[in-house]
């Protein structure tokens, strides 16, 4: 039988060069599942121990988060990490793996052109891959750009998943609370009195010809607390509450939709994507008509 010889990866990683070495580690997870977590975890203790048991390494810091691997300005460690190599405290990074690094193609390609020049050398460890290595710089746009594909394809998934939600009838995005309005047991929209009187009053209000200033004017002397338990109503909140078209008892969903995968960014549906009217959902606070007449089908629109 042949004889199996391990090369262990303290060797694999050069750690027997006689110039120490500031190496960090990059982790990361894109959710808050407890699987993620101990995931997390679980690479934090590993790079430790990985750098503080190997000669000639001095540990430049773990940096982790649990965050998604799209927009690089809202990985805070990884931007951390950025930050000391920029001031040449770091020599050397190990992470997971190239998805682990990014999965924006153009950002993550940004940064590692960034660490090249540098001169902080990156270590991915399910790809073997060394960012020095020139032969491996196509790899690695290949590598990064697979990434993105994958997270892509989620993405689309996702959305598929809750369109589909929304044509069946079945969303539960249908059942979301607003002011006026509360959850059975059954998760199902139940009207929410005193708040519901509330509602109808500010409905009235609009519609007689009553300004947002007023309104909010109004709400304060009767000591009403906003939706998010603000002292004073600001227009624009009572604005989109006079524009909610639940408070008539049908659902409009998909009024907005994410446009560009990586800013994240949500954008007014004006056509470019199917919309879904769900109509007597559940109980109305106020009439068809009422809510016509508050959005200036009668008098043209109030004067703020």
């Amino acid at each position: 039988m042949a004889k199996v010889i391990e090369i262990s990866p303290i060797s694999a990683l050069g750690a027997d060069d006689e110039e120490p070495l500031r190496v960090a580690a990059y982790c990361r997870v894109s959710t808050d599942h407890e699987e993620q977590s101990s995931s997390l975890e679980m690479q934090e203790r590993y790079y430790t121990r990985l750098i503080e048991q190997t000669p000639n390494w001095i540990n430049a810091g773990i940096f982790s988060e649990k965050v998604s691997g799209l927009e690089v300005k809202k990985r805070q460690e990884f931007r951390k990490l950025l930050r000391s190599c920029r001031k040449g405290k770091i020599d050397l990074i190990l992470t997971k793996s190239v998805s682990r690094f990014g999965r924006n193609t153009l950002d993550s390609l940004r940064a590692l052109q960034e660490l090249q020049i540098l001169g902080v050398d990156v270590y991915f460890e399910k790809e073997k891959l060394w960012l020095h290595d020139r032969q491996m710089q196509v790899l690695m746009t290949a590598y990064v750009a697979f990434a993105q594909a994958e997270s892509e394809g989620a993405s689309q998934s996702i959305r598929w998943g809750i369109k589909e939600g929304f044509r069946s009838g079945r969303s539960g995005y249908a059942e979301f609370v607003c002011f006026g309005y509360k959850q059975d047991d059954n998760g199902k929209l139940v009207i929410d009195e005193p708040d519901a009187k509330i509602v109808r009053e500010i409905f009235e209000m609009r519609a007689s010809g009553k300004s947002l200033g007023a309104i909010s004017d109004w709400l304060y002397e009767q000591e009403v607390f906003s939706p998010t338990g603000k002292r004073r109503w600001s227009r624009e909140t009572i604005s989109k509450l006079l524009k909610n078209e639940k408070y008539t008892g049908d659902v409009l969903l998909q009024k907005t939709f994410v446009k560009d995968l990586f800013s994240g960014k949500q954008v007014k549906n004006v056509g470019e994507r199917e919309s879904f009217l769900y109509q007597d959902h559940h109980p109305a606070i106020i009439t068809r008509d009422l809510f016509e007449k508050a959005n200036g089908k009668s008098h043209g629109g109030a004067i703020e």
